[in-house]
């Protein structure tokens, strides 16, 4: 694994997967007896907390306020 200009590294893909690892989760680099660990910061959002965090209001409501539910079903379906 090369450290690149920025200071950064890249996780290996089976790593990742086998701790649970997602893009855009925070991660610490803590030195420990000279030896560097990467661990999880914990209290940080979860992948599905950012996600419907981003999600929420979104959801068209505005647009469908006041129709029925056979209305909305008639111009979901068609005919």
């Amino acid at each position: 694994m090369k450290l690149n200009s920025k200071g950064q590294v890249t996780i290996p893909a089976a790593l990742r997967a086998r701790h649970g690892l997602h893009e855009g989760e925070e991660v610490d680099v803590v030195e420990e007896g000279g030896v560097l660990r990467i661990v999880r910061v914990s209290g940080a959002e979860t992948r599905g907390q950012r996600l419907v965090r981003h999600m929420r209001g979104r959801g068209g409501a505005k647009q469908t306020s006041g129709m029925s539910t056979d209305v909305l079903m008639e111009l979901l379906r068609g005919e």
